[in-house]
């Protein structure tokens, strides 16, 4: 076994709990909306905390199902700078690479960075592998065990929207160009909830994403 890929198995490892627990939640949130099924093979396919919850939380504000995935694939604009940016480190051709690059999320991407520009392909594959095992698993955990645990909001696991989200943003202050993609979609959301249709703020406030998408590819690449 390669060193850097035990070396991202180890730096994986150290982050399962936390994943867990966030794969758990949307799991006890996801079950009474999406039902038992879809929330664990959501996990399990998409594998992407970010896009999940912003999908649950149009689903929970009464939106429909094609503003659940817009709000997701919108958030998820940001694979594609990073995608562009680490596609030549991984192997074989494009189909082995697309089936390689599921393996890119944010923690995994930081890891496998060498610092000059350049990525270490068994590292950022080693260190996502657990993170995907406890993503999946806690989501199903949380699927079975929501209907015997009760009420989240009793639990306190609704507080995981907002948490989570502002997890996001916090370590993305330090960026002016992230920063006021923040406010403006702020600024979106909050114009547009006194008049338009459950779940359409969400999606409206996550094109102020794209603000940032050459930044981050500019970012990424350097």
């Amino acid at each position: 076994m390669d060193d850097n890929f035990r070396e991202g198995l180890r730096a994986g490892g150290s982050l399962i709990l936390p994943t867990f627990a966030g794969g758990f939640s949307f799991g006890v949130l996801a079950q009474p909306v999406m039902g038992s099924i879809a929330p664990v093979l959501m996990s399990f396919i998409v594998f992407s905390g970010a896009a999940q919850f912003a999908a649950l939380t149009v689903l929970v504000t009464g939106g429909g199902a094609l503003a659940a995935i817009a709000a997701g694939m919108l958030l998820n604009a940001r694979w594609l700078p990073m995608g562009l940016a680490i596609g030549p480190f991984l192997k074989g051709g494009p189909v082995q690479r697309s089936i390689e690059s599921v393996a890119i999320v944010d923690s995994s991407f930081a890891l496998a960075s060498r610092g000059d520009g350049t990525f270490d392909r068994e590292r950022l594959i080693g260190s996502t592998l657990p993170q995907f095992a406890a993503w999946g698993s806690g989501t199903l955990a949380g699927v079975v065990l929501g209907p015997v645990l009760g009420d989240p909001q009793a639990l306190g696991l609704d507080a995981m929207f907002p948490a989570f989200f502002a997890f996001l943003l916090f370590g993305e202050l330090r960026d002016r160009v992230r920063l006021s993609a923040a406010a403006g979609g702020a600024a979106i959301a909050f114009l547009l909830m006194p008049f338009t249709p459950a779940g359409v703020p969400v999606v409206a406030a996550a094109c102020a994403a794209l603000i940032g998408l050459k930044h981050t590819r500019t970012t990424a690449a350097t």
